[in-house]
């Protein structure tokens, strides 16, 4: 692959006859800034009509653009937001922006302009040797790294520690050769992330901004100087991010903006997010099909969640929860496509009570008063999804016929382990069952379907307290 920087062509042909500074010097390359790197390569984009962030769903009109302009102004951003709203993998995204290839300096220390060496080892190497010196091409992908903050981290990990070993070898401490640089100087021309900023200590947190905004920073009493040039990025969650919190205020000074990112908006994004990032599992011979109904259920159950005051807000409802609960119920109705040999996996919602374990560790409760259950909660909550989704799909009027069948004194059984086909004779019998399976958009050829189907009405009637659901053991009774 190759990319045009400054009207040249820095192929693998061009990468291969560049290897000194001298070369470099001479095919007219120009190093520039990361700032300006960036925001070239963003209005290439931008011109071309490619999505910057592409996989990133839901941002489109809100954060995307803030992002756009951060860009294209050259700031240090910070990403406020609860779990799971994907500001991992935006900054992570935001590596694409950056020059497929630079050249550095092949022997110093960090990652250093061939024509402005920033380190005392760098300018020595370049007096040394000038323009015989030799070069080599750093790939984006190893101009980023990223720390996750955390109380232990030290000023050493993120910029650096006097080296025993050069001080042993006759080095004087205020020597800055003998510093063995952290994990920021090593990032130096590319992007530094860390996540959960307010979680850093104060000390390194005085750190962090004196090298964002002076350039320099303090080691062992010696003051250094670092004009390192890095695009910093952080997350964090809302609450922490203030002066209440655990944050400094002049660190939070030194971030240019501020992006607030959000849970998906609708429940077609929400399903679009779950679909593709769902695990793709290889299924042998079995088909696959899960209802759109169901995939509302997932979505909605998540959105009720989110709205829910029993459930700690401040902490979020991740994506990752209907993301997993679909991985669920596709699991369990895999299991009984297996036991009973059927062709078809179509989760059903004599499913969704497999979702305890999937929800229940990334829900935090609010307990006001006498403790509850998380699995009443997710009940609770779970029934509301159904509800809700029942009522966008069918409607009650329609099935006066059905409820009237069951006035009689008729039942239908249900439960995870019955075959599909048992449900095809009680959807046949049942008046107007049928042309409700049909308004599903359900395959009435296809049993796991329509059982499917049938259980996702019976469930409907029951929660508008139509139907009446008695358990027996293992599976549930629908009866007048």
């Amino acid at each position: 692959m190759s990319r045009t920087v400054q009207n040249i062509t820095v192929d693998e042909t061009f990468r291969q006859n560049v290897r000194t500074v001298g070369a470099l010097r001479k095919s007219g390359y120009r190093v520039r800034p990361v700032r300006e790197e960036m925001r070239a390569n963003l209005l290439r984009m931008l011109a071309a009509g490619e999505r910057m962030l592409p996989g990133i769903i839901g941002y489109e009109e809100t954060v995307i653009p803030e992002i756009e302009n951060a860009v294209l102004a050259g700031h240090h951003i910070v990403f406020l937001g609860e779990r799971g709203q994907a500001k991992s993998r935006i900054i992570r995204g935001l590596v694409s922006l950056l020059d497929e290839y630079i050249p550095v300096l092949r022997d110093a220390d960090i990652p250093e302009s061939p024509f402005a060496p920033i380190t005392p080892s760098g300018r020595r190497l370049v007096a040394e040797r000038g323009d015989d010196l030799d070069i080599r091409w750093l790939a984006r992908e190893d101009r980023y790294a990223e720390k996750l903050a955390t109380p232990d981290v030290a000023v050493a990990d993120l910029i650096g520690e006097v080296d025993p070993i050069k001080v042993a070898e006759g080095r004087y401490l205020a020597d800055e050769e003998t510093i063995h640089y952290g994990l920021i100087p090593r990032t130096n021309l590319g992007v530094f992330a860390i996540n959960e900023l307010p979680d850093l200590t104060e000390k390194v947190q005085v750190g962090l901004f004196n090298l964002m905004e002076e350039k320099d920073v303090q080691i062992k009493g010696f003051k250094i100087r670092l004009p390192l040039d890095v695009i910093f990025v952080a997350s964090a969650n809302p609450e922490d991010y203030t002066s209440r919190g655990r944050i400094i205020t002049p660190l939070k000074d030194r971030f240019d903006v501020q992006i607030r990112t959000h849970y998906p908006r609708t429940l077609d994004h929400e399903i679009a997010i779950m679909e593709q990032e769902a695990a793709q599992l290889s299924r042998g011979d079995l088909t696959l099909y899960v209802p759109q109904f169901m995939k509302e259920i997932l979505a909605q159950l998540t959105m009720e969640a989110r709205g829910s005051n029993e459930i700690n807000q401040s902490s979020g409802v991740s994506v990752r929860v209907t993301i997993n609960n679909l991985e669920t119920i596709l699991s369990n109705a895999e299991k009984r496509a297996v036991r009973l040999k059927e062709k078809a996996i179509v989760p059903r919602v004599s499913d969704l009570h497999a979702l305890s374990a999937s929800t229940s560790g990334k829900i935090e409760l609010e307990y006001q008063g006498e403790e509850k259950r998380e699995e009443d909660i997710i009940e609770r909550l779970t029934n509301r999804a159904v509800q809700k989704t029942f009522d966008r799909y069918v409607k009650l009027d329609s099935l006066k016929a059905a409820i009237a069948y069951f006035s009689n004194g008729w039942g239908i059984k249900v439960s995870d382990d019955m075959p599909s086909a048992s449900y095809i004779e009680d959807v046949k019998n049942v008046p107007g069952f049928s042309e409700i399976v049909h308004s599903l958009g359900i395959n009435e050829q296809q049993p796991a379907q329509v059982a499917s189907a049938a259980e996702f009405i019976l469930e409907g009637l029951h929660l508008h307290q139509k139907l009446n659901k008695e358990r027996e053991g293992g599976r549930y009774t629908y009866r007048s």
